[in-house]
């Protein structure tokens, strides 16, 4: 997730950026920016990869003024370079932009400067800004920046500067967050609070749809048609580590909530409004090929398997064509029968899964058109892969993945719907009518995560056992699997999880008084089947908890101890809601044990060996 930081006053502005970006480095970054108005004019010093080596050019050419914007990038458009790093420019060098987010019509716009004689250095989203203010200046850069927004269809926050205007820095929030910090003599823009905490605790929050104009001694609030805004400033009590969690306990807890965010960002610009259809500009495939697929494997480790899983589920539904599910750690050695028809698809949060990236050159030697589904645009998976769908769910700092768990489902649904549109085997108004469920997602996570505190008293219930179990059919069982994991990896509880019909063949041994079930009962063809199962355990002494829609609770209660809702969605869509209730169930499980949520022993981040 990129971080923005942007300064008007009379200290070192180049200090100032560069401390404020370290302050964000938690958010992951692939390389970094600065721009500064110096005596010289706008100055702009970019480095590929750490922050180091923007300081190692700085330390031989500083830039010194008394204002500027910086920038760390997470790739989404071009891979990381120097020239696709933040802060971009137009051709004359006078206007500089700053921007997190994704910009859905770039490439329209693009053209349509290309056309009109303007050269662009990057491949990047955020470059066309820089042109488009260029073009559209006309003495005024708050009028002009106002002007350029109504051209933009996406999500963005802007940091503005222009050589004209040195006095003013302009900043942008349109569904994107974005900050402004108040001092004494001086002023800041920051993506996140950590970036100025240093230097004031005084801030506004802009929301979506509102500006700001910044000047040595004033700051001044506004929307973005131009109408004044007054408003409360916040003062911030949080110590530097608590602001880098966004005021939650730990990183999993505030990634679980950033779930929304992520499903809107890897849905942005991939559905067209208009048409109702899904646009995966990205893909390099013809459609021609996309008609000539015969089969589909997916390969991945642990929880991206486990979205393979619910992934194999959708293309089979939407598609109908056959898919397979593969451990990448399994598939070189079992001699995978692959054609030049097969479309292979490889899953991997980092990019970097060493399994999985030899799994990915094996389905490639063999002929096959290998898609990669990542979280890294510049990883080594997206580099090999014929094309790649990036998830955009910003970076993960607690070892367990949720929300880019979660992104590769809303991935798998977009590239099961494309497919399905090419190969004409979902009508367009079932198209439709699911673009519309997945667009309603986000909101009915954030109704889940209002509920938290009734998972919470539950996984401090089991937090008490040593073992439980989770069942679930068909989708619910894919989620099973995962909600296990989760567990296991962070509260060391051990788990398993089995379709809820395998239960009757040897594991119902396994079942006594007391032991807690977790029943996931979303899929309503198998909600009759699941519920004897239900019954099954219950009848042998074990403590039920359901997941299943509001719909269903007070029936399951007469079968279960306890039930959770989930808000109603699509059979194919439910594993994006039932999910975040067994993220939370075990990250309060390893908050009742006193683990280290965010560190669970033994795991690491991106495995890198095989």
């Amino acid at each position: 997730m990129c971080g923005i930081v942007g300064y008007i006053g009379n200290k070192n502005t180049q200090s100032v950026l560069v401390e404020g970006l370290k302050k964000l480095e938690y958010r992951g970054y692939d390389s970094a920016g600065i721009a500064v108005f110096t005596p010289e004019g706008l100055q702009i010093t970019k480095a590929l990869g750490r922050l180091a080596n923007l300081e190692a050019k700085l330390d031989g050419a500083p830039l010194v003024g008394n204002a500027g914007i910086g920038h760390t990038r997470w790739a989404t458009h071009g891979k990381p370079s120097d020239e696709n790093s933040h802060p971009h420019t137009d051709g004359s060098q006078k206007f500089s932009v700053v921007h997190n987010g994704i910009i859905e019509n770039y490439l329209d716009l693009k053209d349509e400067l290309m056309a009109q004689g303007h050269t662009f250095t990057s491949e990047t989203d955020t470059e066309v800004i820089s042109h488009l203010i260029a073009r559209e200046y006309n003495g005024d850069i708050v009028k002009t920046v106002q002007k350029v927004i109504t051209l933009l269809r996406g999500a963005f926050a802007l940091g503005v500067l222009t050589e004209h205007e040195p006095e003013k820095l302009v900043a942008v929030r349109q569904a994107s967050p974005l900050i402004i910090g108040i001092g004494e003599g001086e002023n800041f823009i920051g993506s996140d609070i950590p970036a100025i905490l240093e230097h004031t605790r005084n801030v506004y929050i802009l929301n979506d749809g509102e500006m700001a104009v910044l000047t040595h001694d004033a700051v001044e609030l506004m929307t973005i048609e131009g109408n004044f805004i007054s408003r409360e400033m916040i003062r911030v009590d949080w110590d530097a580590v608590t602001a880098e969690k966004g005021g939650f306990e730990h990183f999993m807890l505030k990634e679980i909530h950033e779930q929304p965010k992520a499903y809107r960002d890897t849905m942005l610009g991939r559905i067209d409004n208009e048409t109702k259809k899904v646009q995966l500009p990205e893909l390099k495939m013809t459609e021609e090929q996309i008609k000539n697929i015969r089969n589909v494997q997916i390969i991945a480790c642990g929880t991206a398997y486990h979205a393979g899983l619910v992934g194999r589920t959708v293309i089979e539904q939407l598609v109908r064509i056959p898919v397979e599910t593969d451990v990448a750690s399994e598939y070189r050695y079992r001699s995978p029968i692959v054609s030049k028809d097969t479309l292979v698809i490889v899953v991997s949060q980092s990019g970097e899964t060493a399994d999985t990236l030899a799994a990915l050159r094996e389905a490639q030697s063999n002929g096959a058109h290998v898609l990669a589904i990542t979280n890294v645009v510049g990883s080594s998976i997206a580099r090999d892969a014929d094309d790649v769908i990036a998830t955009l769910a910003g970076p993960e700092i607690a070892v367990a993945s949720t929300k880019a768990y979660t992104s590769q489902l809303i991935a798998f649904n977009l590239l099961g719907l494309y497919l399905a549109q090419v190969r004409g085997t979902q009508t367009a108004e079932e198209i439709a009518h699911t673009l519309a469920a997945m667009q309603a997602l986000p909101e009915q996570v954030e109704s889940m995560l209002e509920q938290a505190e009734a998972i919470k008293g539950y996984a401090e219930q089991i937090s008490k056992h040593e073992h439980l179990f989770f069942i679930g059919r068909g989708l619910d069982y894919a989620v099973a699997q995962e909600g296990s994991l989760k567990l296991k990896e962070i509260s060391y509880i051990h788990s398993e999880a089995y379709a809820a019909g395998e239960l009757k063949h040897g594991t119902l041994a396994l079942i006594e008084d007391g032991i807690p079930v977790i029943a996931l009962a979303t899929q309503e063809n198998v909600l009759e089947k699941t519920v004897s199962n239900i019954k099954e355990v219950k009848a042998r002494g074990a403590d039920v908890l359901a997941i299943t829609y509001e719909e269903h609770v007070a029936p399951l209660l007469k079968s279960v101890d306890q039930a959770f809702a989930i808000p109603k969605t699509l059979p194919l869509l439910s594993p994006a809601l039932s999910v975040v209730a067994l993220q939370l169930l075990a990250y309060y499980a390893s908050l009742a044990l006193g683990h280290d949520v965010d560190k669970p022993r033994n795991l690491a981040k991106s495995v890198t060996v095989e």
